[in-house]
This record gives C-alpha cells, structure tokens and sequence, in this order.
C-alpha cells in the first residue's frame, strides 16, 4: 500500500492546534470544533477510519489526493472520539461531543421535577451516573483506576447530589419558588466538587506524570494533579451554572402568562430545548477556561520532585507542563 500513499504536504502537522491554545478564545475555537454534537451521529467506521487518516498522517504517509480540509475533519472526528493519552475509542456517552444532547435532555428533565422528592432522587441519580461515566471517559488515562474505586466514587457522588438535593428541597418548601426551582444546580455543584477528585483519585494518590516543554517525562507530581482535577471541577460547574441558573428565571417568567399555562404540557420539552440553547455555548467555553496542557511552576512542585529535576536539568525547567483531563 505504501507505493499507493502520498507525503503529508509539507509543513502540515495535523497535531499542531489551528488555533492559538494560550488564549481564550483560540481554545474556545478548539473546543466549538471537537465538541460538535453532530459528531455523535458520524459512524464507527467513519470515526475508525479517520483515526487510520489521522495516524497516516503522523507517520508521514496519507492516501493520494488528500486535502489539508479532509485532514482537518479526521483530525476534528479523532479529537472528538478517541481518548487525547491512550487513543482509545471513548463510550458515546461519555465523549465530550456528546454532552450537549445528554446534558440538555438531563438538565431540562432535572429543572422540570424539581417539586416532589422521588422525581428529585430519580433524575439526580440519572444525572450523576451521567457524569460518572464523563469523569472516567475523561480522566487522565495514564492513572489506571480499580472497579471498586469507580464504585465508591460513583456512590459517593451520588449520595452527595441526593443529600443537597433532597435537603434543600425540603429547606426551601417555604421560601420563594424561584429558589426551589436552584436547588438542582446546588446539588449538581456539590456533586461535581465530590464526584471528579473521587473519580480521578488515583491521579491524586500516585500524581499526573509531568513534563518540559518539549514533553520529556520529569516525574509525578500530586500537586499537577491537584490543581488538574480544580480546574475541571470548576470547569465542569461553570458549565451547568448559567442554563441552571437564568433557565428558571426564564420560566418563572414565561410560566405567569396565560398562554403558558394552557400548555403546560410543553413545558418540559421547552425547558430541554433552552437547555441544549445554553449548553451548545456553554460546553466549549466551560472547556476552554483554562489550557488543556496545563502548567505548574517548579516553585509549586513537590520538593522531592522539584529537587530532582534541578538535578538533573538545573535552571532550565521553569514551568513543568501535564493533561488536566475534561
């Protein structure tokens, strides 16, 4: 096949970012690309054969004819469906691609029943199975993490959202409906700050591996992992926050008309539809708050680790680098 297959076209690197990853928006601009949820729809082979493209290309080889664009959308799909550390294929539903029609049905399903306590035990439960499969699709892949961890972090999530959830439910029956109607986004924000460090614990215990600029291995460090896994957490509740937030002021609104209340039963799909509105923006501006190669000063590291890497590359290392994860 080798005699049938073209050279890449010269200066093309299909890993290079097309945009800019140290600003806001060139990786507001990443993110709208690889978090496409038509890229859902594509099929597997499709989606395997983009991953051939995509691996042709790194090895300097890629079928004739190829065009820069061709190489941009299998690198768009690969981005979209295979794992950034293994290069795995991830689960459907835990892809990031796939966080827009997931989390609009969950979202819009969570802010309608959000009256009585089973509709609020059920939907917090879906929700948080949801996120659990997102959070280990999306770990760092180079920290393995046991079934039975899965399971307690899992559970623990899961018990937190309900406990906010249920509490609060039960706290707020005599205050103002609108603050009924934030109760899914209080628990949602606890159950995000318990379920991701628990889901990604191991990179807690043993540290991401870290790197120089060039992506030479330095060590481990517990603190890159740290500050990893904060900046998904707030990532991941700046996500929900504004269609949890301003969708119930929305509706408490719209709910006062006339209209509204003739069609009550549309309220559910109108509430899942605003949410997918809110989440179509706010899934990869969430995503690109912070750099996905994050950076960590070596004044940060440990001091094992800060002591090694002086020793062996002295004052060259200012700022050792790792994958946050999503």
């Amino acid at each position: 096949t080798h005699t049938k297959m073209a050279t890449v076209p010269l200066g093309f690197n299909i890993d290079a970012p097309r945009w800019d990853q140290s600003t806001f928006v060139g990786r507001l601009k990443h993110f709208l690309n690889i978090t496409d949820p038509r890229t859902v729809l594509v099929p597997e082979k499709e989606l395997d054969r983009a991953k051939a493209l995509v691996e042709g290309c790194r090895a300097g080889l890629v079928p004739p004819g190829s065009s820069r664009e061709q190489l941009l959308y299998a690198k768009k799909l690969y981005d979209s469906a295979f794992h950034p550390d293994s290069g795995e294929k991830m689960n459907l539903i835990g892809r990031m691609s796939f966080q827009v029609p997931g989390g609009m049905a969950l979202t819009g399903c969570m802010l309608q029943f959000y009256r009585t306590v089973p509709a609020v035990v059920f939907w917090q439960w879906v929700n948080q199975s949801f996120n659990a499969i997102v959070n280990y699709t999306n770990r760092n892949a180079a920290s393995p993490i046991s079934l039975r961890q899965i399971g307690v972090a899992y559970v623990m999530a899961t018990g937190t959202a309900l406990a906010t959830a249920v509490g609060l439910n039960l706290y707020t029956k005599r205050a103002p409906p609108l603050l009924a109607r934030w109760v899914p986004f209080a628990a949602v924000a606890a159950a995000n700050c318990v379920n991701i460090p628990m889901m990604r614990q191991q990179e807690i215990i043993n540290g991401v591996t870290v790197t120089d600029e060039d992506n030479n291995e330095l060590g481990c460090s517990r603190r890159a992992a740290a500050k990893g896994i904060a900046q998904v957490v707030v990532s991941r509740i700046t996500m929900a926050a504004p269609g949890m937030i301003i969708l119930p002021i929305i509706m408490e609104r719209l709910e006062k008309f006339p209209f509204m209340q003739r069609i009550r039963v549309l309220h559910g799909p109108l509430q899942v539809l605003l949410c997918g509105g809110f989440l179509l923006f706010m899934v990869p501006a969430a995503c690109a708050l912070f750099p996905q190669r994050c950076s960590l000063a070596l004044a940060d590291l440990e001091l094992e680790l800060r002591d090694s890497i002086v020793a062996k590359h002295g004052d060259k290392v200012p700022y050792v680098y790792f994958n946050k994860g999503l």
